[in-house]
């Protein structure tokens, strides 16, 4: 949910206190293009802003439709001070989700080549304040959100470890966390993947292991699992592009997990322009 709050501080840092800029007279429309191929998101946000400024918006595609160059995605009617005022900032929130939801959208194709049930999923390398718009581009285009913040899954980390050791760090976050919260642990070798699913963990984290090595921690996992008589999840994390994501794919991996989703997508190209 995109809330007045959002909409009114991303205005006000492109507005200012004295725009003359966009002091133009009468009423207009306007129309967000796409100039490159893609997949549409964050036009809820882009809405949102003309909405505030009282415009509008006559004509929305879905997100996580696909584009083409000269597509119109969204479309508005209104005061033209307005529509214009709105403007840079409706293509910059959605030229950068459509961006994520593109890459997205070629991670997912890239690992449903290899197996249709792997996940491919972001993480919580996000932009500060722009997150809930990245997770929601993720999902639009077919990926998996991953948690969304620090309450939402419990991880153990390479810090928790160094501080606690593996057994113990499991251990004391399993007596705090609720019953519907899972705990996801990072281990960097193989070895260590079926120490945590003993320990506790619901879902282990391979960090930064190449596709052989990967591969050989799932299967030590899935033995270990198949003794305690439950499932866990294997996760693939660190390093892995979408160039690299079907070999990961091909490892027996539940979930292959990608920071650059959010934090290295290219915004996708999108021009406003008034007027029929």
């Amino acid at each position: 949910m995109i809330t007045d709050g959002q909409v009114e501080q991303w205005l006000r840092e492109d507005v200012g206190h004295h725009d003359v800029t966009n002091q133009v007279p009468g009423e207009t429309t306007g129309r967000l293009v796409a100039t490159e191929r893609g997949v549409a998101a964050g036009l809820d946000a882009a809405a949102a802003v003309f909405t505030y400024l009282d415009v509008a918006v006559t004509e929305r595609i879905d997100d996580g439709a696909a584009v083409d160059p000269g597509d119109a995605v969204l479309r508005v009617a209104g005061p033209a001070r307005e529509v214009l005022r709105g403007e840079r900032v409706a293509v910059n929130v959605a030229g950068h989700a459509s961006g994520v939801a593109t890459k997205t959208r070629r991670a997912v194709a890239a690992a449903r080549e290899v197996d249709d049930d792997v996940r491919v999923a972001a993480t919580r390398k996000t932009t500060p304040g722009l997150r809930g718009i990245e997770k929601r581009a993720v999902a639009t285009a077919g990926g998996d959100t991953h948690r969304l913040d620090l309450s939402h899954t419990v991880m153990v980390k390479d810090n928790h470890v160094a501080e606690l050791g593996l057994e113990r760090a499991v251990e004391r976050f399993r007596d705090r966390v609720s019953f519907a919260t899972k705990v996801e642990v990072e281990v960097e070798e193989p070895g260590d993947a079926p120490r945590a699913a003993a320990a506790g963990a619901d879902i282990v984290l391979l960090d930064n292991m190449d596709p052989e090595t990967t591969e050989e921690a799932v299967d030590l996992l899935a033995e270990r699992a198949a003794d305690l008589g439950r499932e866990v999840l294997a996760e693939a994390s660190g390093g892995i592009t979408v160039e690299t994501v079907p070999e990961y794919a091909a490892t027996g991996v539940d979930v292959i997990s990608l920071g650059s989703l959010t934090h290295s997508a290219a915004a996708l190209d999108y021009s406003f322009r008034t007027g029929e």
